[in-house]
């Protein structure tokens, strides 16, 4: 699968093509505050778990070194 990267509510976030479900619950079904959660948790904690309305378990880490985040399934 291909690593492609998009600006989620100016967050950069990586993730794999097949995974493209969880970046638009980020994107288009959270406003920015409700993913701004998740993200500030990730970066205090390194990942934040998730579950979307189709209760698919994601995570997101953050990488600190790079400055950006990566969704993966849980």
């Amino acid at each position: 699968m291909a690593i492609k990267k998009v600006n989620v509510h100016g967050f950069t976030v990586e993730y794999e093509e097949n995974l493209r479900a969880g970046i638009e619950y980020l994107k288009y079904d959270l406003d920015f505050n409700e993913a701004k959660i998740f993200f500030e948790a990730a970066r205090r904690h390194g990942k934040a778990d998730f579950e979307d309305d189709a209760d698919r378990n994601w995570r997101l880490i953050y990488n600190g070194s790079r400055g950006i985040y990566t969704l993966v399934r849980r």
